[in-house]
């Protein structure tokens, strides 16, 4: 019997890297504002995080402000265009039959 995974599972197990990658801390906490009012949306709203996602975008833009993750398009991380609107959304729920 091996001591290696006894305990601790299989330690020949190669890690996965993180789907978007490494990108470094906040230690000079330069988007701590941004941070709080997201957590303090969270905390006011029992944490549901769809009615805080304005605080959420304004700290993932500060973040690629101060490079503090790669600059990406705020559609491909979840958020609509600046142009879409609720509009886009209904045309998408009008096909749908409600019973």
């Amino acid at each position: 019997m091996s001591a290696g995974g006894q305990f601790g599972g299989n330690r020949g197990a190669r890690p996965v890297p993180p789907e978007k990658g490494v990108f470094p801390l906040d230690h000079m906490h330069l988007c701590d504002l941004e941070k709080k009012d997201y957590i303090g949306c969270l905390k006011s709203t029992g944490h549901q995080s769809d009615k805080c996602r304005q605080f959420s975008k304004k700290y993932l833009e500060c973040r690629m402000e101060k490079n503090l993750m790669a600059r990406q398009d705020m559609s491909e991380l979840g958020f609509r265009k600046e142009g879409e609107s609720q509009a886009s959304a209904d045309e998408s729920d009008t096909g749908r039959i409600d019973k």
